[in-house]
């Protein structure tokens, strides 16, 4: 059995259970730079991120759908983009990347970025938005109200702005990390918490309290519930961003049936691996780290598969941006798959059907019961 017998993953539609909104506007060369790192500084002058695996990539997979040959050089490929319209490159990319449906996360919205809508119409495939605990929080304080009435009134809140929502997600990781006190926290203490978020003229979550109530606020409405783990920008500490810190949380959340995913997961995909084992309503991805990791981006995959249930792992991208970085999440993915499926097969671990329903699984089945979509 050879890589090329499990060709059938190449046309298998998949499901992007956390992305974000492709933009829609052209973008110079610093900005594309910036688009292929993680890292908020200004890219070196003596260096290029398109020398990094990710870069590497983008001259791979994508320089063939903007018709380029393969490996073209950075300048003629940002040439050819500047080109074509900002809407072409994007939806070239997008329908490019087989992937059938998305599940966009909105924290990260504004000018220039698709809506879950656009998203759909953008790549001929449906679009569901997931909800971000913080931003509702935030939105609320600029509309008004009064620390008071926080524990009942956003649970109400919640509900409305999740009504056709398929999950929610939390950035805690960035704004305090795993590290923190379990538990719910009770009334008075979420009072006085808004109290002083309100006086200090509210804006960016960054209390404990309030991300904790957030956090049991996203476990009350029964939705997935994604929490960003490990790498990521430079706001977060990674080495606070290890999702075993958040184990006695999974096992209070446990009894209320409120499932739990963890995002992208690296460099602590294995512990992630462990979670997803023993704990029933803990799922995770490696979305995050397949664009990154590039051609390496096998062995994170591979690694992904070592302790996990195949129906606990999950395919995302988590592209913001460019929508060379949704593109290359599917293509990377499936080559990774692969890569990793056919040396199983060849040494009798699994016959072709097997590999090519876990591969299934992963890309598409495994979230549509999730999230019901």
């Amino acid at each position: 059995m050879t890589a090329a017998d499990l060709t059938p993953l190449d046309d298998l539609p998949l499901l992007d259970h956390h992305v974000h909104g492709a933009l829609t506007t052209d973008l110079a060369r610093p900005e594309m730079e910036s688009a292929l790192t993680e890292s908020d500084r200004p890219v070196p002058g003596w260096m290029t991120q398109f020398d990094s695996q990710l870069g590497l990539a983008v001259r791979r997979w994508c320089a063939p759908v903007l018709d380029l040959p393969a490996h073209v050089a950075p300048e003629e490929y940002l040439r050819r983009r500047s080109e074509l319209t900002a809407a072409e490159v994007t939806g070239r990319l997008l329908r490019a990347s087989g992937i059938a449906t998305w599940l966009v996360d909105t924290g990260i919205a504004g000018p220039g970025v698709l809506s879950p809508a656009e998203m759909a119409a953008a790549s001929g495939a449906r679009a569901w938005e997931v909800v971000r605990l913080e931003a509702v929080l935030e939105q609320l304080a600029r509309e008004g109200f009064s620390a008071a009435e926080l524990p009942a009134r956003f649970p109400e809140v919640l509900a409305e702005r999740t009504a056709s929502a398929a999950g929610l997600k939390s950035v805690v990781a960035y704004r305090s990390g795993f590290d923190f006190e379990p538990n719910r926290p009770s009334d008075s203490e979420v009072v006085a918490a808004a109290e002083r978020w309100l006086r200090a003229g509210g804006g960016r979550v960054v209390d404990p309290v309030l991300l904790r109530f957030l956090l049991w606020a996203g476990v009350d409405r029964g939705l997935p519930l994604q929490l960003h783990t490990g790498h990521g920008d430079p706001d977060l500490r990674l080495h606070r961003c290890d999702p075993l810190l958040l184990t006695e949380f999974i096992e209070l959340v446990e009894p209320t049936g409120t499932e739990l995913v963890l995002l992208h997961c690296y460099p602590f995909h294995r512990n992630a691996g462990h979670l997803a084992q023993v704990y029933p309503h803990v799922f995770f991805d490696v979305g995050l780290a397949i664009n990154h990791t590039g051609l390496r981006s096998d062995s994170v995959v591979a690694e992904s598969l070592e302790l996990a249930p195949f129906a606990k792992v999950l395919f995302s991208t988590d592209a913001y941006g460019p929508a060379e970085l949704h593109h290359l999440g599917a293509v990377l993915w499936r080559r990774a798959m692969r890569r990793t499926l056919a040396p199983w097969v060849e040494d009798g671990v699994c016959s072709a059907e097997d590999a090519l329903r876990v591969a299934s699984m992963i890309g598409r089945d495994n979230a549509r019961r999730l999230y019901g979509c």
